[in-house]
């Protein structure tokens, strides 16, 4: 086509993506529109649904759920949004201490059952305390992005009426999972102890990032324009390098399938195990069609 390709990019504000979304870097062929929204994870199911934006930001778990539904996406090796998880799991201090062995046959809630923190930190909970997903009652409060999933048995849905917070006052439920509203109360208190020593002490060991959300483009446009992706690509890294780094040397956001790839196969494994996907799939499949139209 002749003149740039124009490129309606959702993505919220993040340090290393920064320097591409202030216009600080050399676009090429692409014309970038640069969209956001509070909060981002509204754009999630429109995105997944009816492709709404060129490029997306989308948690990696409604990415992983839309691959296996062959929805019309394709998630790049990108990491924009990632922390450490081991804290957003979190007690009422006056209903007596919980602990990660404390959870089996406890009522646990979540925004949704699907929601990318809670997938963390399930993962978390089965593979460095032995407690599986499967032996907690969820209780959530949203619905899946991907439309045609279906929630395990063992997740009851009870809608917004309440809210989280409220139901872990009132004792309705033992414990809750918050991700970037993670309250700030003097009542409530971390299931995991020392929960930012335990993450750090776990990161030095295996190296494993709890990514939240990867950069994810659409289908159809992705076809259309291959070139398009490998710049989108390009620019990401660009944007990342120009970024300062982490005072305390910990990458958090790994770029590209060899950095991304343990992390991810961690996440797909549990995912599996907590029935968010239906069958196996490695970081290979999840990223095939992006390392085929990156190599183009």
């Amino acid at each position: 086509m002749d003149g740039p390709i124009p490129v309606r990019l959702m993505l919220a504000a993040h340090a290393t993506t920064q320097a591409l979304t202030e216009g600080k870097l050399d676009t090429g062929m692409l014309s970038i529109e640069h969209l956001t929204s509070k909060p981002i994870y509204k754009t999630f199911a429109p995105m997944v649904r009816q492709q709404a934006y060129d490029a997306s930001e989308l948690a990696i778990v409604t990415a992983l759920q839309a691959i296996a539904e062959d929805s019309g996406i394709v998630p790049l090796p990108i990491t924009v949004a990632a922390r450490f998880q081991h804290k957003n799991i979190i007690f009422n201090r006056n209903r007596g201490v919980i602990r990660p062995s404390d959870l089996p046959g406890k009522r646990v809630g979540v925004r949704s059952y699907t929601q990318t923190t809670g997938a963390w930190v399930r993962a978390i909970l089965e593979r460095e305390y032995g407690v599986a997903s499967s032996s907690i009652t969820w209780v959530t409060t949203e619905k899946p992005h991907v439309a045609k999933y279906r929630d395990p048995d063992n997740v009851v849905f009870v809608g917004t009426e309440k809210g989280l917070l409220q139901m872990l006052a009132d004792g309705d439920i033992d414990a809750v999972i918050f991700g970037n509203d993670l309250p700030d109360e003097d009542w409530v208190g971390p299931v995991i102890e020392h929960p930012n020593e335990v993450a750090r002490a776990r990161f030095a060991s295996d190296g494993i990032v709890q990514i939240n959300h990867v950069v994810c483009v659409a289908k159809p446009f992705a076809r259309q324009h291959p070139e398009a992706v490998r710049t989108l690509m390009s620019l990401f890294t660009q944007a990342k390098e120009a970024a300062p780094r982490p005072k305390d040397g910990i990458d958090l956001y790994p770029i590209g399938l060899d950095a991304m790839r343990p992390s991810v196969d961690v996440l797909l494994h549990s995912a599996h195990a907590q029935k968010l996907i239906a069958r196996p799939m490695t970081p290979e499949i999840f990223f095939a069609d992006a390392v085929s139209m990156l190599a183009g």
